[in-house]
């Protein structure tokens, strides 16, 4: 571990692209600024240790916390599904439209340019 002694207003520089100053120092801690890239995390380790101790809680949970969590998602609706009386024929309203394609006879063909017209 570098150990370094610093002074308000004084900075470090990691690698090209982090910055650490030192903001403010009191006799119960020191405030430190730290400007590096998003897709650097930067995190106290006091939050990386509980995160870690609970990933490994959830990791080992028995199944009776499963069902536990599943007993507090909402249940599904139930789907209706119409379906036909027996003995009745679908309405009229209900079947499907019978249409037919135009005949190709009904349908006037394009008009060709004629070259020189």
């Amino acid at each position: 571990m570098l150990v370094l002694s610093r002074r308000v207003g004084e900075r470090l520089f990691i690698g090209n692209d982090i910055v650490i100053t030192i903001i403010d120092v009191r006799s119960d801690g020191v405030r430190v600024g730290i400007d590096a890239p998003r897709e650097i995390r930067v995190t106290r380790a006091e939050i990386f240790e509980a995160v870690e101790q609970h990933n490994v809680e959830a990791a080992s949970a028995d199944d009776s916390a499963l069902e536990k969590l599943r007993g507090l998602a909402p249940k599904p609706a139930p789907t209706q599904k119409s379906a036909p009386t027996q003995g009745t024929a679908p309405s009229q309203e209900t079947a499907p439209s019978q249409t037919t394609a135009p005949s190709q006879a009904s349908v006037p063909p394009p008009e060709a340019d004629a070259p020189g017209a």
